[in-house]
């Protein structure tokens, strides 16, 4: 109900031109919209996950209304620093992608490319050096695969008999089994990654095909220097895509995250992303420390002057999106119908 209310209210904005005269206001040249990206599909990952995943086709969609729109797509870097002189050109947006994960290199860049947008992808490390499937991924994904179905081949995983793979939550259930046996048993990066072989197997499906298709695998260091020198930002998402709580392993997280970036890309990765959005104050001076410049959140708004620059929300744009609220968010009035506020340090 809520959200069509948005919508409704979104359309009469437009038809009324209070968007476009919001997008060429000063209020909206003294705001940044950090867009949020994850994947774009290879095959059916938008069906799977609609809040990760989208087709290209939408992707481009989105590129094209940016283009139109004459939006100001700026690198994350310059971005950030004319954003904190108050400098900014109008309708400034950063295009951002969380993960690295393969689908990047082979459907994003390509048409990032055709569009000459500059794009930051906040990429994690472990999976590029580890060229396997994430593992909580692709065993959600297989499971999904399987959906509609109860399996009795959970004792040969060493999870309960059943496997109810009949809905969401089932299938939720399932796959928090395997996280927890994962955890408990200390399992490292190849053991987890057999354990989902064991899963395919279970499930009948052919995991040298997933591999072969490289679904839901992370880019390798090798496409990742290819697109450093071709001149996409590679910015920093934590060695393991994990936030401990503890400062020293936190830090070892963006020491490590840093560290292997440098080796690819040959440059110094001085912001951050936080790993699925999650964040707490504490990290902060944690961040700083390391000399994190900039950190961005997952909480819906844009950024101004007075933002936080460890704290600066982003727009996630996703395969529920429509095209009409994108374009909310580009002008900015979906800003001012939305609840949620952009974090700011207290």
């Amino acid at each position: 109900m809520l959200r069509n209310i948005r919508r409704a209210t979104l359309q009469v904005l437009r038809t009324s031109g209070v968007s476009r005269w919001a997008a060429h206001s000063r209020w909206r040249q003294q705001r940044l919209l950090i867009l949020c990206y994850h994947g774009v599909s290879q095959d059916d990952e938008h069906l799977w996950l609609p809040n990760l995943y989208m087709e290209p086709a939408v992707l481009r969609q989105r590129l094209e209304i940016l283009q139109r729109g004459s939006y100001n797509i700026l690198p994350l870097g310059q971005a950030v620093e004319q954003l904190r002189a108050g400098d900014l050109p109008p309708r400034s947006v950063v295009i951002s992608f969380d993960d690295g994960m393969c689908d990047f290199y082979s459907r994003s860049y390509p048409l990032l490319q055709s569009y000459g947008f500059p794009v930051t992808v906040y990429q994690t490390t472990y999976y590029a050096d580890f060229q396997k499937p994430v593992f909580n991924l692709i065993c959600s994904y297989m499971l999904w695969k399987r959906r509609g179905s109860v399996l009795n081949k959970g004792a040969e995983l060493g999870l309960k008999p059943s496997l109810d793979l009949r809905s969401e939550s089932s299938r939720k259930e399932v796959m928090l089994e395997l996280m927890h046996r994962a955890e408990a048993d200390h399992l490292s990066g190849g053991q987890r990654d057999e354990l989902a072989a064991r899963l395919a197997s279970a499930l009948q499906i052919d995991y040298q095909d997933v591999g072969r298709k490289r679904l839901l695998h992370v880019m390798n260091p090798q496409e990742i220097s290819e697109l450093a020198s071709a001149g996409v930002d590679f910015q920093l998402h934590a060695h393991r895509h994990r936030t401990p709580m503890d400062e020293a392993p936190f830090r070892k997280e963006i020491q490590e995250n840093r560290q292997r970036l440098q080796s690819m890309t040959k440059s110094d990765a001085i912001h951050f992303c936080y790993p699925s959005g999650e964040y707490h104050r504490q990290f902060l001076p944690w961040l700083e420390a390391e000399g994190v410049v900039s950190a961005t959140t997952c909480n819906p708004g844009l950024a101004t002057a007075r933002t936080h620059p460890l704290l600066l929300p982003r727009f996630v744009d996703t395969s529920a999106r429509s095209a009409l609220e994108f374009e909310g968010w580009l002008a900015g009035v979906s800003a001012l119908l939305t609840f949620k506020r952009a974090a700011k340090a207290d």
